[in-house]
């Protein structure tokens, strides 16, 4: 069987296949079901969006947790030739209504969990579908049996690789989210792919446990279990104490990871049988090397961290020979580099300490730029943001991360532009920081920032959330500071806040404004290393109306509200 060009192509070949191809819960679907389902979805939202003002865009909004309607919907969408936005439940008020009327959804397929939502907000021309309701059985009814290939693409839009598929809100820390633009063929040839690098075969189990809304969970965990023939299993919502049973349950075999979940899932209590399951992968990103030893070792499962801009536009591959704290090398026909956005010139080659630090970090660090072909479709409604994307010299897909090249060609990430440190002069990178901070026994998860230094520049501030029944202990901190070898001299965290969780956004990703807007001052426990001081000690208020005091001096106050 040739391989697919089309999601739609993938959908039709489950029809006939009765083997299971979806559980969640007791729920049990075949691939046939799967398939039919979708046929049946895509029929109805032909004539939905058929009966609609012309010109509109088939597109339609998903506002759902990860429930088995959530593929059927992406699955309908590539039947009819219609586009899904995937739309983020943890978002409120005019933003979620901006989401939904930006993505110019037609029809917005919902549950009665999520209509509070929706509650006064003002959606012109949107048709609402609340999935676990009476009225949306009887509006299929007519259409169950429907077959894929049967009356299912809309009038002169039938599926083509060109055709969008997914408008996925990137997330952003500063203004509203921009929907990157997936067209069918992308998504077909990224399953493809990664059934290829892992070797997924048919009897494989995909655990999807990160938000289907975000381009991760349908990229990386739904198309190569589609593109395999592989059956999926959905967790609602993401959870440390559920995933192992979750895993024994359906027989998971490979699942995926964003952010901060990977340490979630090692601060559960250990377990005589943590290794007894048939989990062998799990992929994803910033879980870190000292957390994915971890992870390993405890669970007998290898992480693959893999890098790859939600956009499409680059993309890195670990390789045979990977070094440690490497992401890997520039996927088959990417010219990947790493420049300094000031400049447009290629930054130095990384050089090490015998230790391992990073011995040139404020030459060799800068933002990743892909300068040949690019897979990036664009983002929805939005030029602005794409010129920020793909400009000049030559046109070069800028991916908004930092990172930084060894001699042999493997590339360490170093995390996101606005991520970047200025300590005395000197620039940092967070990631670098985090994945020290990481290997503190006591530390469950670690998020390193920066605040404004009262006179220039930055200070380095990390969150630290401890393990069960740890307390944050200055002296032997520092002690553990002291004893990093490839810690630099002006990494070490003047402020530490000690947080019971870490605050993140809905895909586990830390969120970094939020602590950077609050910095040192808040309610909760801060401890801090004065100016030429080694010892940490409790932030009182006399403490910070000092520090306050220095910054109104110098001028720079307003730059603690940003």
């Amino acid at each position: 069987m040739g391989s697919a060009t089309t999601v739609a192509e993938l959908v039709q070949r489950q029809w006939g296949d009765h083997r299971v191809g979806l559980r969640y819960g007791d729920l049990v679907l075949s691939h046939h079901q799967v398939a039919s389902g979708s046929a049946a979805r895509a029929a109805l939202l032909a004539e939905l969006l058929h009966t609609g003002p012309r010109g509109a865009e088939p597109h339609l909004g998903v506002l759902l947790d990860n429930t088995p309607e959530f593929p059927l919907w992406i699955g309908a969408a590539a039947l009819a030739g219609a586009a899904v936005a995937g739309i983020n439940p943890t978002r409120r008020g005019a933003e979620l209504a901006r989401d939904i009327l930006h993505t110019e959804c037609r029809v917005l397929v919902t549950e009665r969990a999520h209509l509070p939502l929706l509650d006064g907000l003002e959606l012109p021309g949107v048709r609402v579908l609340v999935t676990d309701t009476d009225a949306y059985a009887g509006l299929l009814a007519p259409y169950e049996g429907a077959k894929p290939g049967e009356s299912t693409a809309l009038p002169g839009r039938g599926a083509r690789p060109g055709s969008r598929l997914l408008l996925y809100f990137t997330s952003g820390s500063t203004g509203a989210p921009k929907a990157a633009i997936c067209t069918q063929g992308r998504l077909a040839a990224a399953g493809a792919s990664l059934v290829a690098q892992f070797g997924v075969r048919p009897d494989d189990v995909h655990y999807i446990c990160m938000p289907m809304f975000h381009g991760n969970a349908v990229i990386a965990d739904w198309a190569p279990a589609l593109a395999a023939g592989a059956s999926v299993a959905l967790r609602r919502r993401f959870s440390a104490s559920r995933f192992l049973p979750d895993v024994r349950a359906y027989g998971a075999t490979y699942f995926t990871y964003v952010g901060r979940a990977v340490q979630y899932l090692l601060a559960t209590p250990e377990r005589a049988d943590d290794r007894e399951h048939r989990l062998r992968l799990g992929f994803g990103t910033e879980a870190g090397a000292v957390d994915a030893a971890r992870f390993e070792q405890r669970f007998g499962v290898r992480l693959v961290e893999g890098y790859g801009s939600s956009e499409g536009g680059a993309a890195v591959q670990r390789t045979p020979g990977t070094p440690s704290g490497a992401i890997g090398r520039a996927a088959p026909g990417d010219d990947l580099a790493v420049v300094d956005p000031a400049t447009g010139e290629e930054c130095e080659t990384a050089r090490f300490s015998d230790s391992g630090r990073l011995l040139n970090g404020d030459r060799a660090i800068g933002e990743l730029v892909n300068r040949g072909r690019s897979l990036f479709e664009g983002y929805w409604r939005n030029p602005e943001a794409e010129t920020a994307r793909v400009r000049e010299p030559g046109g070069w897909y800028w991916t908004g991360d930092l990172f930084f090249r060894d001699a042999d060609g493997f590339l360490y990430f170093a995390g996101r532009t606005d991520d970047r440190l200025r300590v005395d002069s000197e620039n940092l990178a967070a990631a670098v920081i985090e994945n020290i901070l990481a290997r503190w026994a006591s530390a469950a998860a670690v998020a390193v920032y920066a605040v404004p230094d009262p006179v220039a520049g930055d200070q380095v501030m990390a969150a630290v959330a401890l393990r069960d029944g740890a307390a944050f202990d200055p002296d032997a901190f520092a002690i553990f500071l002291a004893a990093q070898k490839d810690l630099g001299t002006k990494m070490a965290p003047r402020f530490v806040r000690v947080m019971a969780r870490l605050p993140v956004t809905a895909t586990n990703k830390i969120h970094r404004a939020g602590l950077r807007r609050e910095g040192f001052r808040h309610a909760g426990e801060v401890w801090w290393r004065p100016a030429g001081e080694r010892a940490y000690r409790r932030l009182t208020e006399e403490d910070e109306g000092a520090l306050l005091h220095a910054y109104e001096t110098h001028g720079r106050a307003d730059l603690l509200d940003r």
